[in-house]
């Protein structure tokens, strides 16, 4: 029963730690690194993170600057912000590009929060399914006579009470975005 309980806890840290990138990535209005560092870059024929091309930084709440460290990947870099959803120009000058936020309106907070919504959703589904199967899990030990009826009763219980304090933890951060999204 312990093994079973074991093997859930990471999956779910897992499951978490995903949806807060996720969510991280959704925008609001002050700039942060996350809206642009996983955005994939087609340099040199192959796909790669921005994150691995260049320096990302927040000189100004409302500002991103994006400091390749080849500067012959400014053009790519350029193309792949334009051709993504994030809405934004970006200005290149020689020390970089720029990309400034413009202020968000109350329809695109309506569509991000819409967004939200829907990812923690894929959240709750996968914390679900890891659920799922550490119960199948649970049910096949007991099955096979590894462990009596009253551990796999208690198993479930602690594998529920686990699941309950992760979908609370995804709710808590989909509150604190939708708070900062609809922050003017």
């Amino acid at each position: 029963m312990q093994k079973v309980i074991d093997t859930i806890k990471p999956k779910l840290a897992e499951a978490l730690e995903h949806l807060k990138r996720e969510v991280a990535s959704l925008r609001t209005g002050r700039a942060t690194p996350a809206l642009v560092e996983d955005l994939e870059v087609d340099y040199y024929g192959a796909k790669q993170h921005l994150k691995t091309l260049a320096a990302i930084s927040v000189p100004e709440p409302r500002q991103i600057m994006i400091s390749p460290w080849d500067k012959g990947a400014m053009e790519p870099i350029q193309k792949a912000i334009q051709q993504s959803n994030l809405g934004m120009n970006p200005i290149a000058d020689s020390n970089g590009i720029r990309l400034v936020l413009p202020a968000l309106n109350e329809e695109r907070r309506k569509e991000l929060i819409k967004l939200l919504s829907q990812k923690l959703e894929d959240g709750r589904i996968a914390i679900r399914k890891i659920r799922e199967e550490a119960m199948k899990e649970l049910d096949r030990v007991e099955r096979d006579k590894q462990i009596s009826k009253d551990d796999h009763f208690r198993g479930k219980g602690e594998i529920q009470k686990l699941v309950d304090e992760t979908n609370k933890k995804t709710d808590d951060m989909g509150a604190q975005k939708e708070k900062e999204i609809m922050t003017v």
